[in-house]
């Protein structure tokens, strides 16, 4: 057996290592969190309106709210899906998942792209 320090005990058992436990985030840090997505939206929000305004501004809008969009994603998987204090499989496990996904999707639109341009 392991004893609950995370050492061996006599009889030959194997030894795991010592367990480590990470802090979850406080109240304040998802609070925090909820500001920076909030803040994070009216950017996406008033970058929608710019081209109105600002004449060639429009080839920049995708990519701007792309970046946008994705640094929002990453703050919401790591802290309330919990990601970022669990093991590095599970986050292997959802990357992966997720640049599966992004392949298949990105194959499907330059199959149909070829088909229907």
């Amino acid at each position: 057996m392991i004893e609950s320090h995370g050492g061996p005990r006599e009889g030959g058992d194997i030894y795991v290592g010592p367990s480590v436990e990470h802090g979850h985030p406080t109240a304040q840090k998802y609070i925090a969190i909820g500001v920076i997505l909030a803040v994070i939206t009216a950017i996406e929000v008033a970058v929608y309106y710019i081209p109105e305004y600002v004449p060639g501004f429009a080839p920049l809008l995708p990519p701007i709210l792309l970046i946008l969009s994705a640094i929002k994603f990453s703050l919401v998987v790591m802290f309330f899906m919990h990601l970022k204090f669990d093991s590095r499989l599970f986050s292997s496990f959802f990357v992966g998942g997720l640049l599966l996904a992004g392949a298949v999707l990105i194959a499907l639109l330059a199959l149909f792209h070829h088909f229907f341009a």
